[in-house]
């Protein structure tokens, strides 16, 4: 019989294994058996929490994205300007915790499989919409276009990634300082 408690414990495990194991391949043509070894398990427990890869994959996403909602939240926390809350979105796609060599491969990932996958588009066009929306509200008094410029941004952003997942070069800060050069050219900051 499991121990109490143990179940949280090795989900959390095995999402964070995805991550790395993801990471380290640059895709999803892992195994569970990669995964479940490398959070120090057995594949057949693996498939006991979340059925198969997809299934954890989705559930690594899903925690990405509440780590992204947490440095949103963060640094939205102290943005009282309209262009506070721009740059705090921007510096919360880019903090390190959101920009890692592993999450950046899981974001392209989950990109490539949103194609096929419902759950996963969905769960992609969740994070799209709720990025443009925020990114809309805030540039609504600094943009005669706010929503175009979200759109801008956010697809910026993505490209951003896109590029760091490529080259494996691009570090956080100067993602960041690309995003911010290209929030004072829609803004009109920079004229």
């Amino acid at each position: 019989m499991p121990k109490l408690g143990m179940e949280p414990i090795r989900r959390a495990a095995l999402v964070k294994a995805t991550i790395d194991v993801i990471g380290a391949q640059g895709s999803l043509d892992v195994t569970v058996s990669q995964i479940a070894k490398r959070a120090g398990m057995s594949s057949a427990l693996a498939h006991h929490y979340f059925g198969g890869k997809n299934q954890i994959f989705l559930a690594a996403m899903r925690q990405i994205l509440r780590d992204f909602a947490v440095e949103v939240r963060e640094k939205l926390h102290t943005s009282h300007t309209p262009r506070a809350r721009a740059e705090a979105l921007i510096a919360a796609s880019f903090a390190p915790s959101c920009f890692a060599p592993s999450t950046v491969s899981a974001w392209m990932t989950l990109y490539a499989q949103a194609a096929t996958q419902p759950e996963m588009h969905r769960l992609l066009l969740l994070y799209q919409r709720r990025l443009h929306s925020n990114l809309t509200h805030a540039l609504r008094p600094l943009s005669p276009s706010p929503v175009d410029d979200a759109a801008t941004m956010a697809a910026l952003i993505d490209g951003l990634y896109l590029r760091a997942a490529l080259a494996r070069d691009t570090d956080p800060d100067t993602a960041h300082a690309t995003a911010l050069r290209a929030l004072d050219r829609l803004t009109g900051a920079n004229t």
